[in-house]
Parts: C-alpha cells; sequence; structure tokens
C-alpha cells in the first residue's frame, strides 16, 4: 500500500517558465535545493490531440486528484459530510462559521483547519465515511474528461492534498487506483487527534510504484494550472499535463455507467452536497424541519387518507400514484376467498407500506424487522415484527393474511440507488393473490435510512424534508397457476425474480444478486441482524 512520499527537506520550484503560443506549450524546469539533478518538463494543455490518444495506454500517470478528476476546486463540501455526519450538526456549525477564516488563510493552513474541527475526537475504529458516505459524493463530482484522461493510462498513482481516510477507497475501489499519496493522519489513544502526518519521502513506497514499470513506458503527470506542482513525485514525470479551472467547468459529470465499480450501497444522512450555502440552509432549516415533521406526523395519524394526503401535499409530501384495475380485483378462489391480498414492493423507505395503503384505500398491515419501536408508535397502519426465523414468520405472515391485506419488502432493506437488491422468495409461499408493487422516493435533504447511525431517527429525518416526492405504481396480478400452489408454472424462486423483474422494469431500476446481509456487511461491517 501506498504510503507519504512528501519531503520537507527537498522543496523544489519552478525557475523558469517560457510560453510558446505556436505549439501551446508551457516548458517548465524543476530542481532541487541541491542542485544534484534538473529535469525538464513538457506541460501541455487540455483537450489532448485526438491522435495522441492511443499513446496513453502504454503510459502510466501520477494525477493531481482534486485538480484533474474532480470538477469542483472546493474541499469543503466533503469536510462538512465528515463534520456532520460523525460528528453531528454542532461540528458543522464549528467548520460552518469557520469558513471565512478558511477562505482567507487558503492552502494549508484552510485545510489543516478543516481537517482538525472535521476529525479531532472522533474515533478511529467508528470511523466509516470514507468507505461509505465519500466516494458517492466524491462520484457526482468526477468530471467526465478527466476520468478519461486517467483511464486511458496504464498504472495510476493518485496525489491527494485529503487525508487517506477519506480518498483511499473511492480511489482503490471505484476507480481502480493502483497507489494513493495522501497524508495519514494522527491517533492518540484510539480517536483522531486532527491532526495530519508531516510531508515525507518513503524511498520504499517510491521504488514499489517504479519498479514494476517497463522502461519502455514513460510516466505523464496530471495537474491543475491552478495548483502548485509542490509535490516531489511529479519531478519523476516526462511530461506534466495541466487543465485550467475555467476548462474544468465545461466538463461533463461522470455518467454513472462509466463507474468502474456500481455505486449500490451508501450511508449518511444528508442527500445533497453541503457547500457552505447548502449547509447553512440545513442548519437553519433543522428547527424548522423539526416542527414540520411533528406536524406531518400528527395529521397522517389522526386524519384519514382523503383529508390528510391533499393536507400533506400542501406541506411538500407530494405522491404520483398508478394503478392498474385488475390488481384491485384479485378474483380470489373459493379456497383462498377469505385470505387477503399480499401487497409486494421495493423497498426506499420505511413509509414504503403507508404510500401503499394510501393508494389503495384499503386496511393493510406492514411486516417489518429493524423498524424501530418509535416508528411503529407512530404508524398510521397496522404492523407485525419478524423475527428472521423463517418458520415463525411463516406462521405470523400467515395468520396476518388470514385477517386482511398486507404489505411486505423482499429485499429485506432499503436501497438508495437504482438498484434492486435479491428478494426473498418467502412471499410466494403465502399467497396466490401476490400484487407487486413499484416504489421511488426522492428526498430533497435527508435520507431517511441509515445502517450505521440511530434507526429510531429514521421517520425523524424523513418527516424533515422541505420535500418528498414518490412515485408508486400498483402492477397488475400475478396469475394464481403462476403464484403459488400445486399446479405452479414456477418455483418460488423464479417467482421471486420474476416480481423482481417486474418491479425494476417499471422503475427502470437494475436488478442485482446482492442481499440484506451484503449491504450491512459492506457498510456496517455485520450481517444486519438485530
Amino acid at each position: 500500500m501506498a504510503r507519504n512520499l512528501f519531503n520537507l527537506n527537498l522543496p523544489y520550484f519552478l525557475s523558469k517558465i517560457m510560453t510558446n503560443k505556436a505549439c501551446n506549450k508551457v516548458y517548465v524546469q524543476v530542481r532541487t535545493t541541491s542542485n544534484s539533478h534538473a529535469s525538464h518538463t513538457d506541460v501541455h494543455k487540455f483537450p489532448f490531440p485526438s491522435k495522441k490518444q492511443q499513446e496513453f495506454s502504454n503510459q502510466d500517470v501520477m494525477f493531481q486528484v482534486e485538480g484533474t478528476l474532480l470538477k469542483s476546486s472546493s474541499l469543503f463540501p466533503y469536510f462538512m459530510l465528515v463534520a456532520f455526519e460523525a460528528g453531528g450538526p454542532l461540528r458543522a456549525l464549528v467548520l460552518l462559521l469557520l469558513y471565512p477564516l478558511v477562505c482567507l488563510a487558503g492552502g494549508d493552513i484552510g485545510l489543516k483547519v478543516m481537517v482538525f474541527v472535521s476529525f479531532v475526537g472522533v474515533k478511529v475504529e467508528s470511523f466509516k465515511l470514507g468507505r461509505t458516505v465519500l466516494p458517492k459524493f466524491f462520484l457526482e463530482d468526477v468530471g467526465h474528461e478527466g476520468f478519461d484522461m486517467v483511464m486511458r493510462c496504464g498504472k495510476k498513482v493518485g496525489v491527494s492534498e485529503l487525508p487517506r481516510v477519506m480518498v483511499d477507497v473511492f480511489l482503490r475501489h471505484y476507480l481502480g487506483v493502483e497507489f494513493v499519496v495522501a497524508r495519514e493522519l494522527k491517533v492518540v489513544c484510539g480517536y483522531f487527534a486532527g491532526l495530519m502526518e508531516a510531508k515525507k519521502e518513503s524511498e520504499v513506497v517510491l521504488s514499489e510504484i517504479l519498479r514494476d514499470r517497463d522502461t519502455k513506458h514513460e510516466i505523464i503527470g496530471l495537474a491543475c494550472s491552478n495548483k502548485s506542482l509542490d509535490h516531489q513525485l511529479f519531478s519523476h514525470c516526462k511530461a506534466v499535463y495541466l487543465v485550467s479551472e475555467a476548462e474544468k467547468r465545461t466538463w461533463e459529470i461522470l455518467p454513472r455507467e462509466k463507474y468502474k465499480t456500481p455505486l449500490i450501497f451508501h450511508d449518511g444522512r444528508l442527500a445533497f452536497r453541503p457547500t457552505p450555502l447548502a449547509a447553512l440552509a440545513m442548519l437553519i432549516w433543522i428547527p424548522f424541519g423539526f416542527l414540520l415533521f411533528l406536524i406531518r406526523i400528527t395529521l397522517g395519524k389522526l386524519l384519514p387518507y382523503e383529508f390528510s394526503i391533499p393536507i400533506l401535499a400542501l406541506t411538500g409530501m407530494r405522491s404520483n400514484a398508478s394503478i392498474i384495475p385488475k390488481s384491485l380485483d384479485p378474483e380470489p378462489s373459493t379456497e383462498a376467498k377469505s385470505r387477503g391480498i399480499l401487497y409486494v414492493c421495493n423497498h426506499r423507505s420505511l413509509f414504503d407500506p403507508v404510500y401503499v395503503a394510501s393508494v389503495i384505500r384499503q386496511p393493510l398491515t406492514a411486516v417489518t424487522y429493524s423498524l424501530s419501536r418509535f416508528s411503529e408508535v407512530i404508524a398510521p397502519i397496522g404492523t407485525a415484527r419478524l423475527t428472521r426465523n423463517r418458520e415463525k414468520d411463516f406462521k405470523l405472515i400467515q395468520e396476518v393474511l388470514s385477517q386482511g391485506n398486507l404489505v411486505l419488502c423482499p429485499e429485506g432493506t432499503t436501497c438508495r440507488e437504482p438498484y434492486l437488491l435479491r428478494f426473498s422468495p418467502l412471499f410466494a409461499e403465502l399467497s396466490d393473490h401476490i400484487v407487486p408493487v413499484a416504489i421511488d422516493t426522492h428526498v430533497s435533504m435527508f435520507y431517511p435510512t441509515t445502517a450505521c447511525g440511530f434507526k429510531c431517527l429514521d421517520s425523524v429525518f424523513f418527516l424533515m424534508n422541505p420535500f418528498v416526492t414518490t412515485t408508486i405504481k400498483i402492477l397488475e396480478k400475478l396469475p394464481e397457476s403462476v403464484a403459488s400452489g400445486p399446479g405452479a408454472e414456477k418455483s418460488k424462486f423464479e417467482v421471486a425474480n420474476y416480481v423482481q423483474a417486474q418491479i425494476a422494469k417499471a422503475l427502470e431500476f437494475e436488478c442485482t444478486s446482492f442481499t440484506r446481509k451484503d449491504k450491512y456487511i459492506f457498510l456496517a461491517d455485520n450481517d444486519g441482524k438485530i
């Protein structure tokens, strides 16, 4: 693994800049204080000539992460994410109040201020934001042009100003970068001290980066013209290509299908990029949002759907519903006339069953597993708690179905991105009146689900959002010959996959084979059992 490759004792500087307008090149001489060697580096500007694109496939690349990969030049949003998610609103407020000082100090001093406020006192063992939260926001800030430039090369070395714990997973897991050069954070008694290790040279890591490189290959550098090349590693580059901030602003955001590894799981409460103005708006909104939560939960609990739905829409909770008439007309067989309809939906938030009930306008019970007691108490519909014991859960669901309609989410957990997790086949054995339901929810400020945080706050954060938009599609009921019974044409696994595919098609989502256990292992280092 790459270590820090900084050296305070070997500062180098740009000693000569000559501009050649005819060939659009800038020549830079890099020199060490000992004058032991001097290297001349050609610096070309983006965009690269198309005729040279193939040449880079045989070259290793060393690139500034913030300068040539990310569109935004501001590091504040990433530290605000750490401050809010790891320390809460109070730490986020302190960071925001210090933002003018950060801007005034600038450079390395401003960076150190943000590092200290965001990390001091945070427990090292519980810090997972570099894996669970930050990659989503980094990926949404990656420029398509810069990404293509980096991916076009061979071995990749990312040089970042941010602490390693913030960028390592993003670069290695999602972009396939072999070496990450970034500073470590100092740790005292298992807690971050809020200080970065001093820049130092590591000849061991440097030799590891270069040892397997074919001598025919060339190392090229990618940097931003507005950022100084203050890292000694760039002295090993034959050519350093510069991109200006103006050019970066014209870049397109990297499309999701271009991700080297799909972003399926992520955690955290903030659903927006916390720029200084957006963070200020969020902190101002929190007390008003809590009042809005109380109003919304009171309306939903006390008023019937005919009155609560239009009033809640005026508060910012909007829903779009479509329904196939046959799905509400099950035409049950003689054997199953006394049984209710089983609504099977994907899982986007803990309010999914409530939205289904508001659309069908019929009594409905939801089966739950990890729902907090607080959320059960304030729920406007009935709930039945599962145990994760297959036999007990089977009997419980059958009993509830014998008393009326039931809604369940066979994914077992929520997924925020446009993917569906694997559906548990248990529901296919329970009823021959199965109605698939496709749900998609978009929030404006806070995510209402968490894998590592306090689940009792899920409903609070959901109802604190200024705007919530939910789309509900009640799909056509499954034929009885397909759903279950001795004459069924499909096995329970085929039925589960079929329903998953139908919902994915309705939402234009992608099916996966990931499970609840996979999600919790990735986000929380446990199997999700409570």
